[in-house]
């Protein structure tokens, strides 16, 4: 049996098993029995290509590879389900470097979807206590638009926490969210020395839904331990930090068209063992007009910089954020101011498709300290979706303007093809 054939079997049969013990154990319950009766599969396979071109290295990186997801959800036993699920990446074909932090295959841009084999998600829920959910485990958490706590979905080994997470909407429009973390599972994988972040993390929003859109309050309090193995940028310790901040977000019909805006604005120090000292601001505004299947959105985000250290949002799906290129996942020292303008197109029922999509994203960047210049991008996608398919073709564009950008930052070009299923 192929490499490939090996995993995905293994895979299949570590979901069989686990279920098979459930009904197992389940026969003599009813309410056990009742739950594993209830149960739902869980299968997402996503087939990618993706390759880049970065200045100055000398060679071009590309991949082949596929990520499959299966398990399963029960449903409830006093109230309380669970969910299993298991990941496997494995790679088709391509020459790239798939971790910054090992020193190997430096001719290669990074192409962060390294082979691997895991637990993706187990976690159990409870909805004992009227208006609340309590889930603990290894669990996908994502706040508001991902710019602080995401999933980084983007990527073929999504990021998951191990943390217990208590969510309250008994008063009607609030919602309180309190999370406390001890592990984060990042897209590099278990085998890698960046893969884990081991630390104490608690994460607090309360969010109330007004008239004018959904108000959030918000305050982070990450302290992570020191890696082994992993030093200057990479170090985690680096990252801890204590934020709080708030955001509003909502939306408005004005005649034909309909306006979307949202507001952030938050402040942060070092916290824990983060052997830096700072107090750094951040603020990001958005205004999007929808008409009909076009829209058009204008926005700036700043990051603030001392010049030694900027702004830091590790727990963040930064993939959503200054371009698709990747260029700045790491906040300069003398922080990012990113302007940029979107266009976008959506429709239902075009030709057999369910829906089809397309946007195209310019931005501009310069430092939020000294006003350098840190180049601009372009990026376009468009998106098809069919029943449980979608495809999406997708490219980036980064021009670092040459004699103007800091020699950190060259030229970068990545594009992507991708086709997904999901049960």
């Amino acid at each position: 049996m192929s490499s490939l054939g090996q995993k995905i079997g293994t895979t299949v049969v570590t979901a069989l098993t686990l279920t098979a013990s459930g009904i197992a154990g389940a026969a003599d319950f009813g309410v056990l029995g009742g739950a594993v009766a209830e149960a739902k599969p869980i299968f997402d396979a996503r087939l990618r290509y993706e390759t880049v071109d970065q200045t100055p290295l000398a060679e071009e990186a590309d991949i082949q590879s596929l990520r499959l997801r299966l398990g399963f959800e029960t449903g409830k036993a006093w109230n309380t389900s669970l969910l299993a699920e298991a990941e496997v990446i494995t790679d088709l074909g391509g020459s790239y470097r798939g971790d910054p932090a090992r020193p190997r295959d430096l001719a290669y841009p990074v192409i962060p979807d390294p082979e691997s084999e895991e637990i993706n998600r187990l976690q159990l829920v409870n909805t004992s206590l009227p208006g609340t959910t309590v889930t603990l485990g290894r669990q996908r958490i994502v706040v508001d638009d991902h710019r602080f706590v995401g999933n980084v979905g983007w990527r073929q080994n999504e990021q998951t926490f191990d943390a217990v997470r208590i969510v309250n909407k008994s008063v009607p429009g609030l919602t309180l969210d309190a999370t406390y973390l001890n592990q984060v599972n990042r897209v590099f994988g278990r085998d890698s020395p960046q893969g884990r972040y081991h630390g104490d993390g608690v994460l607090a929003i309360a969010a109330y839904q007004l008239g004018i859109g959904k108000l959030s309050a918000f305050g982070y309090w990450l302290d992570f331990d020191p890696e082994s193995g992993l030093t200057g940028g990479l170090d985690p310790v680096r990252s801890s930090n204590e934020t709080f901040g708030a955001r509003l977000a909502g939306e408005r019909p004005l005649s034909k068209v309909k306006v979307g805006y949202m507001a952030t604005l938050a402040r942060q120090s070092d916290y824990g063992s983060n052997p830096f000292s700072f107090d750094l601001d951040y603020y990001s505004l958005e205004l999007t007009g929808t008409y009909r299947q076009y829209s058009l959105t204008l926005g700036q985000e700043v990051l603030e910089g001392n010049g030694t250290i900027g702004f830091a949002t590790p727990l963040a799906t930064l993939h959503r954020f200054q371009g698709w290129a990747d260029k700045f996942l790491t906040t300069p020292a003398n922080g990012i101011d990113d302007r940029y303008v979107s266009l976008g197109y959506a429709a239902k029922g075009i030709a057999r498709l369910d829906t089809l999509s397309a946007s195209l994203v310019y931005r501009d960047f310069r430092s939020e300290r000294l006003s350098e210049d840190l180049g601009d991008e372009v990026d376009l996608q468009l998106q098809a979706k069919y029943q449980r398919f979608v495809a999406l073709l997708k490219v980036a564009f980064y021009d670092a303007h040459e004699g103007r950008t800091p020699a950190a930052y060259q030229d970068t070009t990545k594009f992507w093809a991708q086709l997904e299923y999901v049960w």
